[in-house]
């Protein structure tokens, strides 16, 4: 009988988390041929959501749980349960069940016929205005600048054969984004289309500036976009400053049109030292990256494992 392991991570989610867990227990009485286990991740909770867990876990020893000794992000409590599961199968979601769980047999239907990467794309969302386009806008920048299979309404509720997941367990980097790597691995892919359900319980930690921050990230770690900036900068900056010289000397040399004193050379000091500090900003930003990830830092820090089959 095939495993089929669950990776969860928990931030402040004790409202949801023994639905999810019902749900999940429901979907698998219509699977037989299917055992599974839940991987769940305490990512520095400060309501009752260890609490809930542990209750879970004295009764249902399917359930395994991970405790952060703090808050480190959900990428990185999703990396925490990726290596701890011991499935054939692993399906990863959020805990706000706004990812239908009804879509868990197809997934696995979807494993079983061949496919060792099953991602679930969302066409529909009904996170409001600005959560809805700010997440278009960072998927779209996603699937121009990296990966062209990326869909453009993002994913975070996807199956990994257990072979997808052991090279991507095998990605060190400090600053990760499961949605491109999980793209960079390759294998075989199929995708299954569905709509977000909207959020009934808590708020979401995706706020507009953290979704910046992920657009900010990705902008300096997946992307060449920034170093062809600088040169195309400074190649534009440099036709201009030839053209301009070409001006003035022509018009010297065929009209005796005299210099304008100093405008338009602290024009020229302005913009090319603006430029320069700009650029070497850039170059200061991935220097910081570089210097970061040689200082490895562990990524997370476990306090504590729930894990009867461990002992």
């Amino acid at each position: 009988m095939k495993l089929i392991s669950f990776c969860i991570p928990i931030f402040n989610n004790q409202e949801t988390i023994d639905v999810l867990y019902e749900k999940i227990r429901t979907e698998f009485e219509k699977l037989p041929e299917y055992e599974f286990e839940i991987v769940f991740t305490n990512d520095g909770s400060i309501d009752e959501s260890l609490s809930v867990l542990r209750r879970i876990h004295e009764k249902d020893k399917r359930i395994k749980i991970i405790n952060l000794s703090r808050n480190f992000g959900q990428v990185v409590a999703t990396i925490a349960s990726q290596r701890l599961v011991k499935g054939d199968a692993v399906i990863t979601l959020s805990a706000d069940l706004q990812d239908p769980l009804e879509l868990i047999p197809k997934m696995i239907e979807s494993w079983a016929s061949g496919n060792e990467i099953v991602i679930c794309k969302r066409v529909k969302r009904n996170d409001g205005i600005v959560s809805d386009t700010s997440s278009r806008l960072l998927f779209w920048f996603l699937k121009v600048n990296t990966n062209h299979e990326i869909p453009e309404g993002g994913f975070d509720y996807y199956l990994l054969d257990k072979k997808a997941l052991h090279y991507l367990n095998l990605v060190e980097d400090r600053t990760r984004l499961m949605h491109i790597d999980i793209f960079e691995l390759g294998f075989k892919k199929d995708f299954i289309p569905y709509e977000r359900l909207k959020r009934e319980f808590g708020k979401s930690q995706y706020s507009f500036l953290r979704r910046f921050s992920i657009f900010y990230n990705t902008f300096y770690t997946y992307s060449r976009f920034p170093i062809r900036l600088m040169i195309f900068m400074g190649f534009l900056f440099f036709l201009f400053g030839i053209t301009y010289s070409i001006s003035l000397a022509y018009n010297f040399i065929f009209y005796k049109t005299p210099f304008e004193g100093w405008t338009p050379i602290m024009i020229l000091i302005s913009i090319s030292g603006g430029l320069i500090l700009m650029m070497l900003g850039i170059i200061g930003e991935y220097i910081w990256r570089i210097y970061q990830e040689s200082k490895k830092r562990p990524h997370y820090i476990i306090k504590e494992v729930y894990d009867d089959d461990s002992k």
